[in-house]
């Protein structure tokens, strides 16, 4: 077996120790791999362990693996924050579009996205932690920008994303909490059967966000290991 088998195994337990504890079933949190900077050789390791879905970061480097995720059936989600240049390298091969933020941006997704005949799943980020370096809808206008995807025939609005301040895991769940209060608020006056994702937890944190309702985590290190900048 080799190392990311290993650490999938690893992360997959955990993933199933955290549901348990929550009340949920494993198959309840998708794991997502994150790939930034990952060779196609370590990738291919981890669809062999059994992860078909991966995050990428950069849209040059999601086009430049097209042919890998073809290839292998792997579904992708971009979870890295989107270039309005860079649109034509995701919008209609990305299963989901994790950083949707600003209006800019969603009208050029959905012209993006009527011009292929397409409808765009995508998930609002929020910036939870109201970091300036950060992107993401501030906690007082998401609602108003929720609202607004509705006037966008193909984008379809599936859920939330944040990336919460770069804390310990235990400091990590106040934000894990706001995140599903907001996710339950939303999802109240949405379709339940559309609106079903909420990504948040990362390698260090994963655990303590799916005990606070995680759907989706995306976990990097964990699986590949220290990944080398290009």
């Amino acid at each position: 077996m080799t190392d990311v088998a290993l650490n999938i195994a690893e992360v997959r337990e955990e993933i199933a120790n955290a549901c348990a504890r929550s009340g949920r079933e494993a198959d309840s949190v998708r794991l997502v791999a994150v790939s930034k900077y990952q060779p196609i050789e370590r990738m291919a390791e981890a669809v062999a362990a059994g992860v078909f879905t991966f995050g990428e970061n950069h849209a040059q480097e999601l086009n430049e693996k097209k042919t890998f995720f073809e290839q292998q059936g792997c579904g992708v989600h971009f979870i890295g924050q989107l270039q309005t240049n860079k649109i034509k390298y995701v919008c209609g091969f990305a299963d989901l579009i994790e950083s949707v933020d600003r209006q800019n941006l969603t009208q050029q997704l959905e012209q993006k996205a009527a011009a292929m005949d397409v409808v765009q799943d995508v998930l609002i980020q929020v910036n939870i932690g109201a970091e300036d370096q950060k992107g993401g809808v501030s906690d007082e206008d998401l609602d108003s920008f929720a609202d607004s995807l509705a006037g966008y025939p193909h984008l379809r609005l599936r859920g939330l994303m944040c990336v919460p301040p770069a804390v310990e895991a235990e400091q990590a769940r106040a934000y894990f909490r706001k995140m599903r209060a907001y996710f339950e608020r939303l999802g109240s006056r949405l379709d339940a059967n559309v609106f079903n994702t909420l990504s948040m937890g990362m390698s260090h944190d994963f655990v303590a966000a799916i005990e606070e309702g995680a759907t989706e985590v995306r976990v990097g290190s964990r699986i590949f290991g220290m990944r080398n900048r290009r």
